[in-house]
Formats: C-alpha cells, structure tokens, sequence
C-alpha cells in the first residue's frame, strides 16, 4: 500500500480517534475537577456566580486534559498503523 493510500485510509480512522479522544476527555476533566475544584460541576464561562479565576482556570484545565488526552490516542493510532502496515499514516 502506498504512504497516499494509507494516509487516505487513516482518514475515517483518526475521525473515530478523535472523537473517542474527546469523550476519553471529557471523563477525565469532570473526575480532575471534582478533585481539584471541590465541585461537581465545572464553571461554565457564562456562569454569573463563579468569578473569573476559576472559570478561565477550568477552561485552561479542560483544554490540556483535551490535548494531552488527543495526543494520546492519535500517537497510538498512528503507531498501531505503522505496526499493521509498516509505514507511518502522517
């Protein structure tokens, strides 16, 4: 298979990844917050009772876990690819 036929192939593969990722996200943020946060539930940026440090300190804390989470699952993908067919999808 070519690198283009791969790649092309990769194509549904990280769109499923990526969507797993946020989920996987999404999890991991409630279960960090309700540890650092003392709180069951993130502020949101509308929030008119919360101030502004902790709404922007959810926000960064959300987007981290997202990329460190995305990252991670995309890197394994990638590398699984390569392992089944011997050439990297990127």
């Amino acid at each position: 298979m070519s690198g283009k036929a791969i790649r092309l192939a990769y194509k549904p593969v990280g769109l499923l990844l990526g969507a797993g990722a946020g989920v996987i996200a999404g999890v991991v943020f409630k279960q960090v917050w309700r540890i650092a946060g003392h709180d069951d539930e993130a502020p949101h940026a509308t929030d008119e009772d919360r101030g502004w440090a902790e709404v922007l300190a959810a926000a960064a804390l959300q987007g981290a876990i997202f990329a460190l989470v995305k990252a991670t699952v995309e890197r394994a993908g990638a590398a699984g690819v390569r392992k089944a067919t011997g050439q990297w999808p990127g």
